[in-house]
């Protein structure tokens, strides 16, 4: 893997001596002096932690600095693969400043383009990064020598030297002032990082509609023929809606419908239960029916007088009337 903390240029000779020094060197000699990284790993690796940038960032890249891209990857090693991996997509690149002392940072393309040249906002901002992390690292600092100093402010009173107890308690004071002054600046320095951010984001969105004016110019179309198109838009949504509207079935019943409706329901469903419940009314359907029959046998006038045949009410029971079925009086009742 060639150093990603070099140029391009001494990256291009890193790559030729590397390829001499090889063609004379064995196998054996080359796994023991190099790591083996597996390259499908690597991309993970690097694809997890551009993923985890998006998240912080919403620009098309972003600058950090090279401890917490290391911190980021995993450790040092670590971060060495992945930027030398995404260096030599062109989708990471390697800066540094001097201001004092040495700032190193990387700067990640977050889509999928290939990262811009560096420039000079890019080395400001990667400062005013670096700053708001020393801040924030002097704030934990500073919590955590307060948080000492009131444990021995507490034990020095349970012992009951109270001017030891005092001396600690000038600390905790000291160190909440400090706290406030470096709270202070670490707000501002947010401010400018904030400020920076949105003047970034209108500059993008300046550009987006500065295309939009240029494809209206290319091809000639004017504010009225945009409009119009809205409009035409807005009256096929409308005409959509209606049309579903049509379609959806109604839901729109009153309540007391509804309640009239489950009404007669009930009383449907009652009265044929009680026919079904009631076998008296099986009974007086029968006695009818052998009552209609009882008078159609009086009126009957037998042909044959045979002597023994006797009346049609003697020989009207049950058996009788199964033999005298095939009467049309009998039929007609």
């Amino acid at each position: 893997m060639v150093g990603p903390y070099s140029g391009r240029i001494t990256q291009l000779f890193y790559k030729v001596k590397s390829l001499m020094n090889r063609s004379t060197m064995s196998p054996e000699s080359i796994l023991l002096e190099d790591c083996l990284i597996l390259t499908t790993l690597l991309k993970e690796k690097a694809d997890e932690v551009i993923k985890c940038l998006s998240e912080s960032h919403w620009n098309s890249h972003c600058v950090v600095t090279r401890n917490k891209f290391e911190s980021m990857c995993g450790g040092q090693k670590e971060g060495y693969a992945v930027l030398s991996y995404l260096s030599g997509c062109r989708k990471g690149q390697y800066l540094s400043t001097n201001k004092k002392e040495l700032i190193e940072g990387i700067k990640v393309s977050l889509s999928s383009a290939v990262v811009s040249g560096v420039s000079s906002l890019d080395f400001d901002t990667l400062h005013l990064i670096w700053t708001q992390e020393k801040l924030q690292q002097q704030l934990d600092v500073i919590d955590r020598r307060w948080e000492m100093s009131r444990q021995s402010a507490l034990a020095s009173l349970k012992s009951g030297n109270k001017k030891l107890a005092l001396r600690h308690a000038k600390e905790m004071k000291l160190g909440t002032e400090n706290r406030e002054k470096c709270n202070s600046l670490l707000n501002r320095v947010e401010e400018v990082l904030c400020v920076i951010a949105n003047v970034e984001s209108t500059k993008q969105v300046t550009g987006a509609i500065q295309i939009g004016a240029r494809v209206i110019k290319e091809n000639k179309t004017s504010i009225e023929e945009v409009q119009l198109c809205l409009e035409e838009l807005d009256e096929s949504i409308d005409s959509q809606k209606q049309v579903e509207k049509a379609l959806a079935p109604s839901l729109d019943m009153e309540d007391e419908d509804i309640e009239e409706e489950f009404r007669k329901l009930e009383l449907e469903i009652g009265s044929g239960n009680l026919k079904d419940l009631n076998p008296e009314a099986g009974v007086s359907d029968s006695e009818g029916t052998d009552q209609s029959l009882a008078d159609a046998l009086l009126n009957l006038k037998l042909a044959d007088d045979a002597p023994g045949s006797g009346s049609a009410i003697q020989n009207s029971g049950l058996p009788a009337k199964n033999k005298e079925s095939n009467s049309p009086m009998l039929e007609a009742a």
